[in-house]
Protein backbone atom coordinates (compact mmCIF):
# COMPACT_ATOMS: atom_id res chain seq x y z
CA UNK A 1 0.00 0.00 0.00
CA UNK A 2 2.84 2.58 0.74
CA UNK A 3 5.06 1.63 -2.31
CA UNK A 4 1.93 2.61 -4.52
CA UNK A 5 1.16 5.85 -2.46
CA UNK A 6 5.10 6.78 -3.01
CA UNK A 7 4.64 6.08 -6.66
CA UNK A 8 1.53 8.16 -6.86
CA UNK A 9 3.51 11.22 -5.02
CA UNK A 10 6.95 10.70 -7.16
CA UNK A 11 4.58 10.97 -10.51
CA UNK A 12 2.85 13.75 -9.30
CA UNK A 13 6.22 15.67 -8.41
CA UNK A 14 7.40 14.95 -12.15
CA UNK A 15 4.05 16.26 -13.45
CA UNK A 16 4.46 19.87 -11.20
CA UNK A 17 8.17 19.71 -12.50
CA UNK A 18 7.35 19.64 -15.90
CA UNK A 19 4.92 22.47 -15.68
CA UNK A 20 6.49 24.38 -13.70
CA UNK A 21 9.75 24.14 -16.42
CA UNK A 22 7.13 24.67 -19.22
CA UNK A 23 6.18 27.55 -17.37
CA UNK A 24 10.12 29.51 -16.34
CA UNK A 25 11.59 27.97 -19.29
CA UNK A 26 9.50 28.35 -22.02
CA UNK A 27 11.24 30.62 -24.71
CA UNK A 28 9.54 33.53 -27.09
CA UNK A 29 7.00 32.08 -30.03
CA UNK A 30 9.49 34.35 -32.07
CA UNK A 31 12.80 32.89 -31.00
CA UNK A 32 15.23 30.57 -32.17
CA UNK A 33 14.66 27.64 -29.74
CA UNK A 34 10.96 27.92 -30.22
CA UNK A 35 10.67 24.96 -33.28
CA UNK A 36 12.88 22.51 -30.96
CA UNK A 37 10.93 22.91 -27.74
CA UNK A 38 7.59 22.64 -29.68
CA UNK A 39 8.92 19.75 -31.56
CA UNK A 40 9.74 18.09 -28.32
CA UNK A 41 6.39 17.38 -27.25
CA UNK A 42 5.60 14.90 -29.87
CA UNK A 43 5.33 11.62 -29.11
CA UNK A 44 7.29 9.02 -31.28
CA UNK A 45 4.32 7.85 -32.72
CA UNK A 46 2.87 11.14 -33.93
CA UNK A 47 6.02 11.82 -36.31
CA UNK A 48 6.56 10.02 -39.45
CA UNK A 49 10.07 10.67 -40.73
CA UNK A 50 10.48 13.82 -38.23
CA UNK A 51 6.80 15.88 -39.68
CA UNK A 52 4.19 15.97 -37.24
CA UNK A 53 0.58 13.96 -38.03
CA UNK A 54 -2.58 16.07 -37.85
CA UNK A 55 -3.66 14.32 -34.65
CA UNK A 56 0.12 14.80 -32.71
CA UNK A 57 -0.39 18.25 -34.22
CA UNK A 58 -3.92 18.83 -32.31
CA UNK A 59 -2.89 17.51 -29.28
CA UNK A 60 -0.06 19.61 -29.01
CA UNK A 61 -1.87 22.26 -29.93
CA UNK A 62 -3.87 22.88 -27.40
CA UNK A 63 -1.20 21.89 -24.85
CA UNK A 64 0.73 25.38 -26.48
CA UNK A 65 -2.26 27.41 -26.99
CA UNK A 66 -5.22 26.25 -25.49
CA UNK A 67 -8.66 24.38 -25.64
CA UNK A 68 -9.92 24.43 -29.36
CA UNK A 69 -13.59 25.41 -28.88
CA UNK A 70 -14.49 24.91 -32.90
CA UNK A 71 -12.70 23.71 -35.74
CA UNK A 72 -14.02 22.52 -39.45
CA UNK A 73 -13.85 23.27 -43.08
CA UNK A 74 -15.82 26.69 -43.92
CA UNK A 75 -15.31 26.19 -47.70
CA UNK A 76 -15.42 22.96 -49.34
CA UNK A 77 -14.51 22.83 -53.41
CA UNK A 78 -15.92 19.47 -54.35
CA UNK A 79 -13.91 17.11 -56.91
CA UNK A 80 -16.75 17.36 -59.97
CA UNK A 81 -14.29 15.05 -62.80
CA UNK A 82 -16.79 12.40 -64.49
CA UNK A 83 -13.68 10.28 -65.01
CA UNK A 84 -11.89 10.16 -61.74
CA UNK A 85 -11.62 11.67 -58.07
CA UNK A 86 -10.53 14.98 -59.43
CA UNK A 87 -9.24 17.61 -58.17
CA UNK A 88 -10.98 18.46 -54.00
CA UNK A 89 -9.70 22.17 -52.27
CA UNK A 90 -10.65 22.23 -48.43
CA UNK A 91 -10.51 25.81 -46.50
CA UNK A 92 -10.04 24.73 -42.13
CA UNK A 93 -10.80 27.43 -39.65
CA UNK A 94 -9.33 26.87 -36.22
CA UNK A 95 -10.57 28.72 -33.34
CA UNK A 96 -9.03 28.53 -30.06
CA UNK A 97 -10.71 29.58 -26.45
CA UNK A 98 -8.83 32.66 -25.83
CA UNK A 99 -10.03 33.55 -29.52
CA UNK A 100 -7.02 32.90 -31.53
CA UNK A 101 -8.35 32.13 -34.83
CA UNK A 102 -6.32 30.58 -37.93
CA UNK A 103 -7.52 29.29 -41.12
CA UNK A 104 -5.60 27.40 -43.87
CA UNK A 105 -6.64 26.00 -47.35
CA UNK A 106 -5.28 22.26 -48.97
CA UNK A 107 -5.95 20.71 -52.49
CA UNK A 108 -5.45 17.32 -52.93
CA UNK A 109 -5.70 15.67 -56.84
CA UNK A 110 -3.92 13.08 -57.93
CA UNK A 111 -0.30 14.49 -58.79
CA UNK A 112 0.11 15.63 -55.12
CA UNK A 113 -1.57 12.57 -52.98
CA UNK A 114 -0.68 9.35 -53.16
CA UNK A 115 -3.17 6.80 -54.62
CA UNK A 116 -4.89 5.36 -51.16
CA UNK A 117 -5.94 8.48 -50.42
CA UNK A 118 -6.77 9.70 -53.90
CA UNK A 119 -9.95 7.86 -53.67
CA UNK A 120 -10.95 10.27 -50.50
CA UNK A 121 -10.35 14.17 -52.16
CA UNK A 122 -12.54 15.97 -49.71
CA UNK A 123 -11.92 14.11 -46.42
CA UNK A 124 -8.04 14.11 -47.69
CA UNK A 125 -7.89 17.46 -48.23
CA UNK A 126 -9.54 18.34 -45.10
CA UNK A 127 -6.91 16.70 -43.50
CA UNK A 128 -4.52 18.24 -44.81
CA UNK A 129 -6.08 21.76 -44.40
CA UNK A 130 -6.61 21.33 -40.78
CA UNK A 131 -2.75 19.89 -40.64
CA UNK A 132 -1.13 23.44 -42.20
CA UNK A 133 -3.62 25.59 -39.82
CA UNK A 134 -2.17 24.04 -36.81
CA UNK A 135 1.51 23.74 -37.73
CA UNK A 136 0.72 27.55 -38.88
CA UNK A 137 -0.92 28.32 -35.02
CA UNK A 138 2.40 26.76 -33.30
CA UNK A 139 4.56 28.37 -35.64
CA UNK A 140 6.73 25.18 -36.42
CA UNK A 141 9.02 25.40 -39.73
CA UNK A 142 8.00 21.95 -40.99
CA UNK A 143 5.30 20.19 -42.93
CA UNK A 144 2.68 18.14 -41.24
CA UNK A 145 3.09 14.71 -42.85
CA UNK A 146 -0.20 14.52 -44.54
CA UNK A 147 1.03 17.16 -46.55
CA UNK A 148 3.53 14.97 -48.19
CA UNK A 149 3.42 12.23 -50.85
CA UNK A 150 5.89 9.76 -52.22
CA UNK A 151 5.19 10.29 -55.42
CA UNK A 152 7.42 12.17 -57.67
CA UNK A 153 5.36 15.56 -58.09
CA UNK A 154 7.51 17.81 -59.60
CA UNK A 155 7.83 14.78 -62.25
CA UNK A 156 3.81 14.13 -62.63
CA UNK A 157 3.35 18.11 -62.53
CA UNK A 158 5.87 18.50 -65.58
CA UNK A 159 4.21 15.95 -67.48
CA UNK A 160 0.83 16.92 -67.06
CA UNK A 161 1.56 20.56 -68.17
CA UNK A 162 4.15 19.47 -71.55
CA UNK A 163 1.44 17.10 -72.75
CA UNK A 164 -1.25 19.98 -73.32
CA UNK A 165 -1.41 21.11 -76.66
CA UNK A 166 -1.26 25.31 -77.17
CA UNK A 167 -0.60 27.06 -79.97
CA UNK A 168 2.14 29.34 -77.91
CA UNK A 169 0.38 32.12 -77.33
CA UNK A 170 -0.92 33.74 -74.61
CA UNK A 171 -4.86 35.36 -75.02
CA UNK A 172 -5.33 37.68 -72.43
CA UNK A 173 -9.05 37.84 -73.20
CA UNK A 174 -9.71 34.44 -72.65
CA UNK A 175 -12.19 33.30 -69.63
CA UNK A 176 -11.03 32.93 -66.25
CA UNK A 177 -10.22 29.47 -65.36
CA UNK A 178 -11.56 26.83 -63.36
CA UNK A 179 -8.32 26.75 -61.25
CA UNK A 180 -8.31 30.78 -60.88
CA UNK A 181 -11.92 31.10 -60.03
CA UNK A 182 -11.82 28.00 -57.23
CA UNK A 183 -8.67 29.84 -55.74
CA UNK A 184 -9.77 33.38 -56.20
CA UNK A 185 -13.32 32.10 -54.03
CA UNK A 186 -10.92 30.10 -51.64
CA UNK A 187 -8.87 33.01 -51.10
CA UNK A 188 -11.26 35.69 -50.53
CA UNK A 189 -13.15 33.52 -47.94
CA UNK A 190 -9.67 32.92 -46.01
CA UNK A 191 -9.17 36.33 -45.95
CA UNK A 192 -12.69 37.84 -44.95
CA UNK A 193 -12.29 40.04 -48.60
CA UNK A 194 -15.97 40.00 -50.15
CA UNK A 195 -15.47 38.36 -53.33
CA UNK A 196 -18.00 40.47 -55.94
CA UNK A 197 -16.68 43.92 -54.43
CA UNK A 198 -13.08 42.68 -54.99
CA UNK A 199 -13.36 41.98 -58.40
CA UNK A 200 -14.91 44.95 -59.07
CA UNK A 201 -12.50 47.30 -57.07
CA UNK A 202 -10.31 48.03 -59.75
CA UNK A 203 -10.83 49.44 -63.40
CA UNK A 204 -13.57 46.77 -64.77
CA UNK A 205 -16.95 45.77 -63.78
CA UNK A 206 -18.15 42.73 -63.67
CA UNK A 207 -21.59 41.13 -62.70
CA UNK A 208 -20.16 38.12 -62.36
CA UNK A 209 -16.48 36.43 -61.92
CA UNK A 210 -17.40 34.22 -64.58
CA UNK A 211 -17.04 37.38 -67.03
CA UNK A 212 -13.22 37.96 -65.69
CA UNK A 213 -10.83 36.98 -68.53
CA UNK A 214 -7.95 34.87 -67.74
CA UNK A 215 -5.16 38.07 -67.53
CA UNK A 216 -7.58 39.94 -65.29
CA UNK A 217 -7.71 37.08 -62.96
CA UNK A 218 -3.92 36.71 -62.73
CA UNK A 219 -3.88 40.27 -61.53
CA UNK A 220 -6.40 39.24 -59.05
CA UNK A 221 -4.97 36.58 -57.70
CA UNK A 222 -1.43 38.54 -57.53
CA UNK A 223 -3.45 41.03 -55.38
CA UNK A 224 -4.39 38.50 -53.09
CA UNK A 225 -1.73 36.74 -52.40
CA UNK A 226 -0.10 40.85 -51.48
CA UNK A 227 -2.80 41.19 -48.81
CA UNK A 228 -2.25 37.35 -47.65
CA UNK A 229 1.76 38.77 -47.43
CA UNK A 230 1.28 41.97 -45.91
CA UNK A 231 2.47 43.94 -48.68
CA UNK A 232 -0.74 45.84 -49.37
CA UNK A 233 -3.14 46.41 -46.71
CA UNK A 234 -6.91 45.25 -47.29
CA UNK A 235 -9.34 47.86 -48.32
CA UNK A 236 -11.62 48.70 -45.49
CA UNK A 237 -14.89 48.95 -48.83
CA UNK A 238 -14.10 44.99 -49.81
CA UNK A 239 -13.83 43.62 -46.19
CA UNK A 240 -16.34 41.20 -45.83
CA UNK A 241 -18.76 42.49 -42.29
CA UNK A 242 -20.73 39.43 -42.24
Amino acid sequence: MSSVVEEDELFEFEETEEVEQSDEERPSMLSAEWNGYVMSMFFDNELIEGNPICAGLRRVAELVLGPIIQSGPTQVIAATDADGPGRATVVFEIIFASGYTVSEVADVWHGNTDDLFCAHPVATASTRAEGRALRKALKLRCLAAEELAKKDIASIVKEKTSAKTTDGGWNPEASITVQQKNFLESKCKQLNVDLAAFVNSGEGSYDSIDKVTKDKASVMIKTLNKYQNGQLEIPQEIRNEN
